[in-house]
C-alpha cells in the first residue's frame, strides 16, 4: 500500500465545495418482479419510490434504499428486458459495494447459501473484508465489514434483515478505466483525496482509493485495465455524486466544465435536480442535490407503496400504467399482517 503522500498533488485546494460522497448509483436489469424479489426481499433493501424511466416512460425506475431513503443509501434499476446481458469493461462502474456491521458476513453468506446467490470468497481490502456477489442479473456487488457508529446517518431497514446485519448504505464504486490520470485530477477537482494503494485482484494491477468527506458512500477506488465491456443488463448505468444544494452543484459543475467536460445544465429529476456528464474515461457521472428527497411526495411509512408518476407524466398515467408489467411487492410476515389489520 503507499502512503497518500505520492499522490499530493492530485487535486486542488482551491474549488467547489467537496462531495460528501455517492448519492445514488444507478442500474441496468431485466425482469422487473425478478429485481424486486432479490433486493428487497434477499439483501432486504426498502423499495423507496416505484416510479418509471423519465426518459422512457415505458420502463419502470425501482429505487431502493435505507429505512427513509437517504442520500448515499440509493441503489436503483432500470428494468429493461429486451437488452442482452452487459459485459463489465473499462469506461464502466465494475463494483458497487455496501456496508454492513462488522460480524455479519457469516450471516450474509449463510443467506446466500439458502437463497443460492452466486457468490465468491471473502478478500481483504484496504484492511476490511469483502464478499463479492452477483444479483440475477450478473451485476457485481459486494458487502463491506465496517464499524456502524451510533451516530451513523443511515437508518436500518428490518423487514426481511436484522439490524446487524442490515445493509446501511454505500461503501464504494470501483471504476475501470483505460487510462486513469485525468479521473483522478478529476476525482480531485470534486474534493475526494488519494488513502492509498494496493494490488487489485480481479485485473493484477494497482487500485487506488480515493476518498471523500462524508460517512457514506465515501470512497471511490480506480483501477486501470483494457478489458473491453458492453452496456446491457448486470450493469451500471450511472454513478450520481452528492453535491447537496443547488449552489453545491452549480459550483462543482463550472469546475467540471473548466477541465474540459460538457455538464448537462441542471435537470429536475423531481426528488433531486441532477447534472450529467461523462467523465474523461467515459463513466457516465452525475451530480445530485439532496432535496426534495424521496418522502416529498409520499408519506415516510407508505414510501414505494404506489406507482410515483413525476408531474409532466401524471397526465398519461392510464397509458403508462397500462404499458409496464404487473409486479408484486415483497413483503414480510409483520408487514402482510400490519396491512390485513389496516
Amino acid at each position: 500500500m503507499t502512503d497518500e503522500s505520492e499522490n499530493a498533488d492530485i487535486g486542488t485546494e482551491d474549488g467547489p465545495t467537496p462531495t460528501p460522497g455517492i448519492h445514488h448509483v444507478t442500474c441496468v436489469a431485466g425482469d422487473p418482479q425478478r429485481n424486486l424479489d432479490f433486493w428487497v426481499e434477499t439483501l432486504g433493501l426498502r423499495l423507496v419510490k416505484r416510479s418509471i424511466n423519465q426518459d422512457d416512460p415505458g420502463t419502470y425506475h425501482f429505487f431502493y434504499g435505507d429505512a427513509e431513503g437517504n442520500p448515499g443509501t440509493s441503489m436503483t434499476f432500470f428494468p429493461w428486458t429486451d437488452l442482452p446481458e452487459g459485459e463489465v469493461g473499462a469506461g464502466q462502474v465494475s463494483r458497487t459495494a455496501f456496508r454492513v456491521p462488522e460480524g455479519s458476513l457469516d450471516y450474509w453468506e449463510a443467506r446466500f447459501d439458502e437463497r443460492g446467490v452466486d457468490y465468491d470468497a471473502r478478500e481483504e481490502r484496504f484492511g476490511e473484508t469483502v464478499l463479492p456477489f452477483r444479483d440475477p442479473d450478473g451485476l457485481p456487488v459486494e458487502l463491506v465489514a465496517v464499524e456502524i457508529p451510533d451516530d451513523d446517518p443511515t437508518t436500518a431497514w428490518t423487514a426481511f434483515v436484522p439490524e446487524s446485519a442490515a445493509i446501511r448504505g454505500f461503501h464504494s464504486v470501483t471504476l475501470w478505466l483505460d487510462d486513469a490520470e485525468r479521473t483522478k485530477r478529476l476525482l480531485g477537482t470534486m474534493g475526494l483525496t488519494v488513502t492509498g494503494s494496493e494490488s487489485d485482484a480481479a485485473t493484477g494491477e494497482d487500485r487506488t482509493r480515493f476518498a471523500a468527506s462524508g460517512p457514506v458512500g465515501k470512497y471511490v477506488d480506480v483501477v486501470e485495465t483494457d478489458r473491453q465491456g458492453s452496456s446491457g443488463r448486470g450493469t451500471v448505468h450511472h454513478v450520481a455524486f452528492q453535491t447537496p444544494t443547488d449552489a453545491d452543484q452549480s459550483a462543482m459543475r463550472d469546475a467540471v466544465a473548466s477541465m474540459g467536460l460538457r455538464p448537462t445544465q441542471q435537470i429536475d429529476r423531481h426528488w433531486f435536480r441532477s447534472v450529467y456528464f461523462r467523465e474523461f474515461a467515459g463513466v457516465l457521472f452525475e451530480l445530485a442535490t439532496a432535496d426534495p428527497g424521496y418522502a416529498s411526495d409520499e408519506p415516510l411509512d407508505e414510501l414505494g407503496e404506489r406507482l410515483v408518476l413525476p408531474g409532466q407524466f401524471e397526465d398519461r398515467r392510464d397509458q403508462i400504467e397500462s404499458g409496464l408489467a404487473d409486479v408484486t411487492i415483497p413483503r414480510s410476515d409483520a408487514e402482510f399482517a400490519a396491512n390485513r389489520a389496516d
